[in-house]
């Protein structure tokens, strides 16, 4: 018999662990089998006893208050993205079985935008698939193309590690995101086989995935290694597509007048040559989530 997730539970030790006694404003008194807090020093600190801060963890109560979310998330010093995504994994309403599309597909007019933009600009899944992208996006690294996956790639492929010279906080971002954009939703097919993936070919996937961080991906500058270009700094843009649940447009564009805009185009005028004289356009192709 297969053991219930605990999806809360493991979110509170995960992050309980991330907090010293010091920045709790406490005395670091004895040995500690586990770094961060211990479970009765979050209930004192929350106001809640610790035989039930105690349930909670082990999954033996899943209907804890808003109230008690909100203590507990001040003790373990949650941010409102992490807030946000504590408030989710509570049971007060009764999970429906989620009826999913047999793949994620980018809508037509989506399409028709993306051939237009004069930008690197692919289309991404909720997973971080490469559902469609265009030439110049290819240029800018050949992984941005239908069937990669940017989440494996930036792990994984090494070339794609050398693109960006801040790989470990890219990285972070991007688990981050994968944690919050899932949620309770850790039964997806794709979701298990790409965190299974990583799981056992990176351990630092592994270390990052245990702190359980929680984040959106805001529109910031990137920097970018290429290997003919040279290191230029691109602005990084998610848009949300309307009528695709999770589907976003990722647009890499330079600040005007710069010198990274004279680079880009150095890109796209190599990327246009190699080109020059064959059919080009955008690329796309479902992915199935079964």
């Amino acid at each position: 018999m297969s053991k219930t997730p605990n999806a809360l539970g493991d979110y509170l030790r995960a992050r309980r662990e991330l907090v010293t006694p010091k920045q709790a404003g406490i005395p670091d008194i004895g040995v500690r089998r586990v770094p961060g807090l211990r479970r009765e020093e979050v209930a004192m600190l929350a106001g809640i006893s610790a035989d039930y801060y105690l349930r909670l963890e082990r999954g033996r109560d899943r209907h804890p208050s808003v109230q008690v979310l909100e203590s507990i998330a001040r003790v373990l010093q949650l941010d409102d993205d992490h807030l946000a995504h504590l408030l989710t994994l509570v049971a007060d309403v009764p999970r429906q079985r989620v009826r999913r599309p047999a793949k994620e597909s980018a809508p037509p007019g989506a399409l028709k935008l993306l051939d237009s933009l004069a930008q690197p600009a692919f289309i991404e899944g909720r997973y971080f698939d490469i559902l469609a992208s265009n030439s110049l996006a290819k240029a800018l690294s050949p992984r941005l193309d239908v069937g990669g996956n940017q989440l494996r790639d930036m792990f994984l492929d090494p070339a794609e590690q050398a693109l960006y010279p801040e790989w470990e906080a890219v990285t972070e971002c991007f688990v981050a995101n994968l944690r919050q954009s899932v949620g309770k939703d850790v039964d997806n097919p794709r979701f298990i086989e790409l965190v299974g993936e990583l799981s056992l070919a990176s351990p630092y996937f592994r270390r990052m995935w245990a702190r359980h961080e929680v984040g959106p991906q805001r529109g910031t500058p990137m920097r970018l290694n290429h290997p003919q270009i040279g290191e230029m700094t691109l602005n990084r843009e998610r848009l949300g597509i309307n009528g695709a649940d999770g589907l976003m447009l990722v647009i890499y564009h330079p600040d005007a007048g710069s010198d990274n805009a004279e680079k880009l185009a150095l890109l796209a005028s190599a990327a246009f040559s190699t080109n020059r004289g064959q059919e080009h356009p955008h690329t796309s192709a479902g992915l199935s989530n079964e």
